[in-house]
This record gives C-alpha cells, structure tokens and sequence, in this order.
C-alpha cells in the first residue's frame, strides 16, 4: 500500500532504529550534543572526551525502538533544559477538557521550537497523549535538524513552493493528513498563523483555518462540519523574557526602513538554539475552550473567536508594565501610564532589568523592542 503521507509526517516506530543509527553517525549532531553538554569545558578536553560520549550516545540510541520511547528519552533532557531557562511554568485549562478526545491546538506562536515543546511538555505532565506538530520546511533544510524533529511527531508544512497549482495540491495533502491524524486519534499542534508574531501581537491567519478546511470540502461537508471534526482549542503561550527579542526587534526595524528583509541561510537555526537556551523567567500555557456553534460559521469568524479567546487569556505582568513606562519615558507624547500601585517595586526591578539588557541599542531598536514586551498593556487599553 502506498504511503502517500511518507516525505511529510513523523517516522513510525518501524523506522526510529534507522534513522537512530544515521544521527549516531552525525559528526555536527554529535558535536552540537557535546557543546551543550560540557559546556564549561575547553574545547580541547571536549575532543578528548568525544570517543566515550559517542559511545554513550551509541548506548542510548540502541534502546530507543519507538517514537515513544524517543520522547521519553528526551523528557529529563526538557526538564533540565526548562530548569536552567525559566523560574516558573505554569498551565491551565486542561482540567476543564476531556482527555478522551483529539483536538487541534490552535496556537499563538513566539519561539520556532519551545511553543510545540511547551504545548506537549504541558500534555505530558498531566497524562496527555503528545501532539503531532506542523512545522515548516524551512526549518528542516539540516538533515539531522528534520530527523529530530520528525521523531519528536513532526510532519512537515511545505511552504517554499512557487507554482501555484502544486502549491494548492501540498495544502489539500496536509489538510488531509491533519483530518487522518485526527481520525487515528493523534492531536495536532498549529500555529494560528505562518512564521512568530515578531511584533507579539496575536492574530489568527484565516489561510490557517482555510487549509484545515480543504479536505472537508472534498467530502462535501460545510466549514463547520469540519471544524466541528477536528475540535480545535485556541492555545496561549506566554513567556516573560524572549531569547531572540533583539533579533526580532531589528528585523521589524530592517522592514520598516527598506521594506524588506533578507534572512541568512542559518539564521532560522541559532534562532531555534537561542530560543531553547535563552533565559526565558515565567512561562505560561493557557489552554481554551473549544470552539463551537456559530464560532464555525467561516474562516473569519471562527478567527475572530480565537483571537478573543488569546485576548481573554493574555496576563499582563510586571514586565509589560515596566516596558510601558520605559517606552513612555523614550515616547512622552504616549501620555503617562497608570500600572497598579501594589505591583510599583516589581515593575521598577523588571525596568531596571530592561534598561540592562537593552542600553546598547539604538534608539530605533530599543523602541521596537519595548513596543514588543508592552504588547499586553497597549492591547488591554490600559
């Protein structure tokens, strides 16, 4: 029987021997795995180590026979990982939807890697199934990069296509896939839109939802029909500090001056290793309610009632407000900004940590940085 879906969804179990045995044999993979573990060491006891950490690569490797099994070995590896980068995780909403279900996450989208990780690390912790996660090509242009993450339950969203009709034929494959996934009972993470929110302001794509719908037309079922299928929940994420601010912040900045920007050909990656190393201070995961009724009416509807959802459970903290006055001070004719008083001392610590990590911008750059982290309080009206 032929697998129609094999170049985009994640390996099965019959395949993770194989392609555990092309990672061991990763010179970069191995290399990179060895960076971040001894860290601390210089490079020349790294190369002395090398032989024994391959072997013990090798080790693990060897007793990994499913995708599950994979997952679970990368479980401590995202445990320390959040240990070192963040002070807090917490999530909610999951207590109020029915585990026995599948359903499409529908999320807002701040860091290529860490959001899927955070929607199934959130899943895993409370007895979940994993998610299948879309992810763009683009971001799969490493082998080894692509065979992790298409291990981890990644299929692939193939973006970088310019003739048209090949281009609608990829989205009515992926469609169908999302809908296969869903009836096989295997949850899938989305973004609500293409490519992070680089300003942080949170708005559903309505070719997102469009492309869910794309199968269901060929059953000749109703955008409802479908969507009432796939059960989506609208997702938010929330993290106080983002590793790639700057980087952010000085694309917007190269749009607006040139209206254009032109990425390098690894900029994609260390965007995915600064996002996962960076220091990232309180996480939140917020899970919704499913959508229904007439919040299925069409694309744009049903983006609108995601897009409130994402505006209901959007927090500001003492960051946002710090921001705020930071930019308030840069901007004057912005007014003056009333925060609570019960929160004064954290938001003057938060500004003086914004005023250190930021003093040797641009003013341009800084600007469009402290518009980024002051999102929350400029979107609530306050």
């Amino acid at each position: 029987m032929t697998d129609i879906y094999a170049d985009i969804r994640p390996f099965n179990d019959d395949e993770v021997e194989q392609v555990l045995s092309r990672l061991s044999a990763s010179e970069e993979l191995l290399s990179a795995l060895l960076q971040h573990r001894f860290s601390g060491l210089p490079p020349l006891l790294q190369r002395l180590i090398k032989p024994a950490f391959r072997r013990a690569i090798l080790r693990q490797f060897r007793a990994l026979t499913s995708v599950e099994g994979f997952q679970l070995w990368l479980e401590p590896k995202i445990e320390q990982l959040l240990k070192q980068t963040t002070l807090e995780v917490e999530v909610a909403g999951l207590d109020q939807l029915d585990a026995s279900k599948t359903h499409v996450w529908i999320s807002n989208h701040r860091d290529i890697a860490m959001d899927p990780t955070m929607i199934n690390y959130s899943l895993h912790l409370a007895g979940w199934p994993t998610s299948r996660i879309a992810i763009g090509d683009n971001l799969l242009t490493n082998p080894d990069v692509a065979d992790v993450m298409r291990l981890n339950k990644s299929f692939v969203v193939k973006r970088n296509i310019d003739n048209k009709r090949q281009k609608l034929r990829e989205l009515q494959r992926l469609s169908s896939y999302i809908r296969y996934s869903i009836d096989q009972g295997e949850s899938v993470w989305i973004a609500q839109r293409e490519g992070r929110a680089k300003d942080n302001i949170d708005k559903t794509d309505t070719a997102v939802l469009k492309m869910l719908a794309l199968h269901g037309r060929e059953r000749k079922e109703s955008f409802a029909e479908t969507m009432a299928v796939l059960n989506p929940v609208p997702v938010s994420i929330q993290y106080e500090w983002d590793p790639c601010d700057v980087l952010k912040a000085r694309e917007l900045v190269m749009l607006a001056r040139v209206g254009e920007y032109q990425k390098d050909a690894e900029e994609d990656i260390r965007s995915i290793l600064q996002g996962l190393t960076g220091a990232k201070g309180r996480v939140k995961v917020n899970f919704g309610r499913p959508l229904s009724g007439e919040q299925y009416q069409d694309a744009d509807t049903m983006a609108g009632a995601i897009d409130e959802q994402l505006k209901q459970m959007e927090e500001v903290w003492p960051i946002h407000w710090a921001a705020m006055h930071y930019l308030a001070e840069l901007n004057p004719e912005l007014g003056p900004v009333s925060a609570p008083a019960e929160l004064s001392s954290l938001i003057d610590g938060k500004r003086l940590e914004l005023q250190q990590r930021f003093h040797q911008l641009d003013d341009e750059i800084l600007a469009q940085v402290l518009k980024n982290y002051s999102v929350p309080v400029r979107s609530s009206g306050r």
